[in-house]
């Protein structure tokens, strides 16, 4: 085959690939806490010198988050200044360091293996660090695929991101499992009010051990991405954006032959410049809906599941939590594809109304199950129709429209507006659900929040459903300048 006239596609799969790698590391880093909360939770229950609450435990299980808004918020700011590649090459390198100091957080400042509250503070320091590089990535990532890869097949691999962030975390609930093997996880309960170990001797390896090699185990892939991403080149729009132009053609033509890449560069230079508007040039209304999908996408709850699906799986009575917290990954997986394969030709709305809807019904039959007694088996059911409803829409659809709803003219900053508050979200979501989903009330007890948790979520799914079929555009098909017309011609009528 000549390259030179058709381009390179292994070449182009490959450089993809790397990119894609950065989404693995992003959904590895955000849902390894499931497997180790417990474990943590019990080691710093042993501190002398605070309390560790419920309330201590949520922000700790999600202080990475804080470091996604940090890291989603000087994205742009980073690409802008260094390139997609350094930017890529940083997140790496902050992911490493927060596989190794999460691992062993005591390095050179405190004794090993013993809790207080100052390792706490480092050990969420290097959890943030995680945080940022999730951030970075979850903006960079896509951007970096988009402006690599020719248009015909741009949202195809575009698409292959949000997968990778999936499988990335059935690969840590996998290895998660692994690290676990016969091991028992710590039981925690409060009596009295106060937390307490219930078998402190049988789950003395998860919580002196387990819970470190699971962040520890990071440090593979983190460190392979880094290495990789050294090899790969800069997008040609950024070459081109900053005078590297005989650079920017080189590597357009490996990709698409040496004809195209001349025209490709000569759109990229008529576009290189192009102007900016106000926020709200095309009205609030385009900014409200961005921020509302960013919102809701998170506020159904799915990351509470997410983070912290075998202490719920557990409470269902389930044998061992951790075999279907990897079934649950699987099902993840198979249905985000599902949304992949079907997007164009269904159209956005109608999944996002359907995953709402199949939201709803799993979290309202799992507030039934804490109200009825039934079988254990529902609730694994009703949590898997749960999970696999928000992977066929909400998941990936919500990034879709983010991308494709804003005019190009302000698509820069409302984007960076509706991500940032996509990961605020996260982190209130995430930071409340222990503590919620612990609330004791009378001869419920404990099952009272179980119930609380879900019926909340559920009447914010049908809230989501309602919200899209009224308000959000169905962009299918469109083009950016349909965008800006549909926009314009809204704010004049409102």
């Amino acid at each position: 085959m000549n390259y030179a006239e058709k381009g390179d596609k292994a070449y182009l799969i490959s450089i993809v690939m790397v990119a894609v790698i950065g989404g693995l590391l992003f959904g590895y880093d955000t849902a390894v806490i499931s497997g180790a909360e417990k474990g943590l939770q019990a080691f710093f229950m042993g501190a002398k010198d605070f309390v560790y609450s419920d309330a201590i435990h949520g922000i700790t299980s999600s202080s990475a988050l804080i470091g996604c808004i940090i890291g989603s918020a000087i994205s742009g700011l980073l690409a802008s200044n260094l390139g997609r590649k350094k930017t890529l090459f940083i997140a790496g390198i902050c992911y490493l360091l927060s596989a190794l100091g999460s691992y062993y957080p005591e390095f050179l400042f405190f004794e090993y293996g013993k809790p207080s509250l100052d390792l706490l503070i480092a050990f969420n320091f290097y959890r943030v660090l995680g945080g940022i590089g999730v951030g970075l990535a979850s903006a960079i990532c896509p951007m970096y695929i988009a402006e690599i890869a020719p248009s015909n097949i741009r949202g195809t691999l575009v698409s292959w991101n949000q997968f990778a962030i999936i499988f990335g975390q059935l690969v840590v609930y996998f290895v998660n499992f692994l690290i676990l093997g016969d091991n028992i996880n710590p039981v925690v309960k409060a009596i009295d009010g106060v937390n307490q170990i219930l078998n402190p001797g049988e789950s003395i390896w998860v919580t002196e051990t387990g819970w470190r090699l699971m962040f520890g185990s990071e440090a593979f892939p983190a460190a392979l991405f880094s290495l990789l991403v050294l090899l790969v080149p800069e997008t040609p729009r950024y070459l081109a954006m900053t005078g590297r132009d005989e650079k920017a053609l080189s590597v357009l033509s490996r990709i698409n032959g040496i004809a195209q890449a001349k025209t490709i560069l000569a759109d990229i230079k008529a576009t290189a410049h192009e102007k900016t508007e106000k926020l709200f040039t095309y009205g609030w209304m385009v900014i409200f809906i961005g921020i509302m999908l960013s919102v809701f996408q998170q506020a159904v709850g799915i990351n509470a599941v997410l983070y912290f699906a075998p202490r719920i799986f557990e409470s269902m009575g389930m044998g061992n939590p951790m075999i279907q917290t990897v079934i649950m990954g699987i099902v993840n997986i198979s249905f985000t594809l599902v949304a992949v394969f079907t997007v164009e030709k269904f159209g956005r709305k109608p999944l996002l109304i359907t995953g709402s809807i199949g939201m709803g019904i799993g979290a309202f039959s799992v507030a039934l199950c804490n109200i009825v007694s039934l079988p254990p088996i529902i609730s694994v059911i009703s949590i898997m129709v749960y999970s696999a409803s928000f992977m066929f829409s909400w998941g990936p659809i919500c990034w879709v429209l983010i991308a494709e709803i804003f005019p190009n003219t302000i698509r820069g900053a409302a984007v960076a507006i509706a991500v940032a508050f996509q990961w605020i979200f996260n982190f209130i979501v995430s930071s409340t659900f222990v503590p919620m989903y612990n609330m004791s009330v009378g001869d419920m007890g404990d099952k009272f929040g179980h119930m609380f948790a879900y019926a909340l979520y559920g009447i914010i799914c049908v809230i989501a459903a309602i919200f899209v079929w009224k308000l959000v555009p169905e962009t299918k098909g469109k083009t950016l300048e349909d965008m800006s017309k549909l926009w314009k011609n809204r704010k004049n009528h409102i």
